[in-house]
Parts: structure tokens; sequence; C-alpha cells
């Protein structure tokens, strides 16, 4: 039985390559927002998107960020982190840059995310903790058979190492 989990990406640059890697297939995700739901979605204001974000979230195992050029320091990406981890979820991330996105462009590799958290308890920086994993290839191609083939070993690893730690 595969996995549920929730994919964090920055929308309006990344939700192509996003799409790639939620097809894949292995695990089962979140449904895809349509740009109009979302458009929806966030007239509602904070609150609104806080709540879409938190039932998405419920009865996912782990949240996978999918991170592009733009991904690190944005609001509701860092909400989406900090709410997996401290509801016990497991938490990964893969740098998507290399994918192609709809007009069969890449982009430049983005921060790390998870420089944004330090652990309270040890002052240890989230990005020690939780895996990052970036694709040793070039080619769209053969970046996404790399997601492909390691997507589940990774969601497997990211639950095991929140629920040891």
């Amino acid at each position: 039985m595969s996995r549920k989990v929730f994919y964090s990406f920055h929308f309006t640059p990344d939700s192509w390559r996003a799409s790639q890697v939620r097809n894949i297939g292995i695990v089962e995700g979140n449904q895809p927002v349509s740009d109009n739901d979302w458009e929806d979605v966030k007239k509602g204001g904070n609150d609104a998107i806080q709540k879409w974000i938190n039932n998405q979230l419920h009865g996912r195992s782990c949240t996978i960020v999918l991170i592009g050029k733009n991904t690190a320091g944005r609001k509701w990406i860092k909400y989406e982190i900090e709410k997996s981890w401290n509801d016990g979820k497991g938490v990964v991330g893969i740098y998507v840059h290399n994918l192609k996105n709809v007009n069969g462009e890449q982009t430049s590799k983005g921060n790390n995310p998870f420089d944004d958290f330090t652990m309270k308890r040890n002052g240890k920086k989230l990005s020690s903790i939780v895996k990052v994993y970036d694709p040793p290839h070039s080619d769209s191609t053969d970046v996404y058979d790399y997601i492909k083939n390691n997507l589940e070993s990774w969601v497997e690893e990211a639950i095991s190492i929140r629920e040891n730690y």
C-alpha cells in the first residue's frame, strides 16, 4: 500500500514540475488544486489558506517539499513544513530545478528551505535532520527517472527519521 503524502511547492513557477513528480504514482499525493480553486481559497484570506492546508495535511504521513528556485522562505511553504514536523509527519525535500517546466525550461537551484528552522530543544537546524535530495543529473528525463526510482524509499526514510527523533 502506498503512503499518503502532501506535496509542498511554490505554485506559480513549479506547478508543472510538481505535477511530474505527483504523476509518478508511487506514493498517493494530495489532489492538485486548479488555478481557479486556489484563487477562491486565497480570497478567504490567511485563515482560509491555513484551513485548506490543514485539511490537505490531515491523514498524510509525510510531506514532500519540492524545492525550486524560489521555494525557500515562502510564508505558506514555511507553514507547511513547520506544521508537518510539529504534527510528527515525515518531511523530505527534493530539488526539482532540473525538471523542465511547461515551456521546456529548467531553472537555477534554490536554497534549502529547512535552513529557516532551528530546533528549540537542541538548537540544530532542521536542515541537519531532514534529508534533501538533489538528483545528480542535468537532463530532465534522467532527473525524473532518478526521483521515480527513489521516491518511495525517501518517503519511508523521512517517516523513520521523524519517528526516531
